[in-house]
């Protein structure tokens, strides 16, 4: 019905009602999971449908960000059954591939600038911007108040989420082959598909006297 997209499904529970959130080509919507029933859509600007971003939510705010668009914040709310989504805020920079994280109500989001954007989801506040650039595409995850962030150069970053400054813990080339998966977390166990490779590591979390050793050498490695 809504043809070929990037952007991946995802569950969330918004005005009350938990559902799946679908981002396609040129709009947003979200989906009964029970019935497929459409209960809200959106209308989103991208350029030439180069809509990559998975979208996060925020409380009821849909947090978006498009090629050749801009960064958005959508509230979602239902009267009398009827759901309602209205554009709560805009920001003119622009997302490509890299899904955000949000913590503590600020999305740090990885820009076509190849920029970090930190950038508060219910009021679109913009915190800061990195003035240190990235690849071409940044995979996020979080632990708590830090954040990793692979490269697809096979570059990992250990950044801390701090909504006053930009700041960066440590980094480290885990591989010379190019990486464009998204990191995969279970546990302390983090998992990198390399090029021609799976690699596993063991993410340890920060302890009360340690501020950089928060990424540990790798355990394993299986060959593809």
């Amino acid at each position: 019905m809504w043809g070929s997209v990037f952007s991946s499904p995802m569950f969330a529970e918004l005005a009350g009602k938990r559902q799946l959130i679908v981002q396609t080509r040129d709009k947003l919507a979200g989906v009964d999971p029970a019935d497929g029933k459409v209960l809200w859509e959106q209308p989103v600007e991208a350029f030439r449908g180069m809509n990559i971003l998975t979208p996060v939510v925020y409380k009821d705010t849909v947090f978006s960000s498009t090629y050749g668009g801009k960064t958005i914040g959508f509230k979602v709310a239902r009267a009398d059954g009827v759901f309602k989504v209205t554009r709560e805020w805009t920001h003119k920079a622009q997302g490509y591939m890299s899904t955000p994280v949000v913590i503590n109500g600020v999305a740090y989001e990885h820009l076509k600038s190849q920029r970090m954007l930190a950038i508060e989801v219910e009021t679109g506040r913009e915190l800061w911007t990195a003035s240190e650039g990235f690849g071409k595409y940044l995979s996020l995850v979080a632990q708590g108040d830090r954040i990793l962030a692979l490269d697809q150069r096979g570059l990992l970053y250990l950044l801390r989420a701090n909504p006053k400054q930009f700041e960066m813990l440590d980094k480290r080339r885990l591989n010379d082959s190019e990486s464009w998966a998204h990191l995969a977390v279970a546990g302390e166990e983090l998992f990198v598909r390399e090029l021609n490779a799976l690699a596993a590591y063991r993410w340890k979390a920060p302890g009360s006297h340690a501020s950089r050793e928060n990424v540990a050498l790798p355990s394993v490695v299986v060959a593809n």
